[in-house]
């Protein structure tokens, strides 16, 4: 794997609407923009890929978890997502976000029943992504539907990828739509 760029971005929001948010939410995103070991030539063996999306869901799922200063445990919600640049193809981030990356990404947050919801795109230098997010162990705890927009002012070039994890430590500010409550998610099926 050959990494150009690691970035890492942290939000807290402390007040919404003039009121005030205590405590204050937070999210953070790892982002890593890599080599695509296929750009400009078609692969039908994408294991390379599928290893490396692997080896990303370790090191940015890390990288988010400290950024927050949080337990792995005290993670809340998670979304991935992946830019891919024009010499690649919609099935190079498929093949990141997939079929290996899940498994490090949840040992990392110490949990992770609810399938982690993902986006893909193609994309120029500083094209930005919305990496959807949810909770981690319920998916339909609707304080904690989301997205937080991400990108890399330079990347991806043509040959590259750029990969998102985002990780939170709470659901949305002030969130009052009603809904499965955290606190109320039986966390057995990864849905409710």
């Amino acid at each position: 794997m050959n990494i150009r760029k690691i970035v890492t971005l942290v939000e807290e929001t402390r007040t919404e609407m003039g009121m005030q948010v205590d405590p204050p939410t937070r999210r953070a995103a790892a982002l890593a923009v890599i080599k695509n070991p296929f750009a400009g030539v078609y692969q039908a063996n994408l294991e390379e890929l599928t290893d490396i999306g692997e080896k990303l869901g370790e090191l940015l799922a890390d990288r988010a978890v400290k950024a927050l200063n949080i337990k792995p445990e005290n993670a809340e919600s998670y979304g991935k997502a992946a830019i891919v640049g024009s010499m690649g193809e919609l099935e190079h981030a498929a093949a990141i976000l997939h079929p290996k990356l899940g498994t490090p990404f949840r040992k990392a947050l110490a949990g992770g029943k609810a399938i982690i919801p993902s986006s893909k795109k193609m994309g120029t230098p500083g094209t930005e992504i919305d990496v959807p997010i949810h909770f981690k162990d319920a998916a339909f705890v609707r304080s904690h539907f989301d997205a937080m927009p991400v990108r890399v002012q330079d990347a991806p070039k043509g040959d590259e990828i750029v990969v998102a994890l985002v990780v939170t430590d709470s659901g949305r500010p002030l969130p009052r739509v009603g809904g499965l409550k955290k606190e109320e998610a039986k966390k057995e099926d990864g849905l409710r």
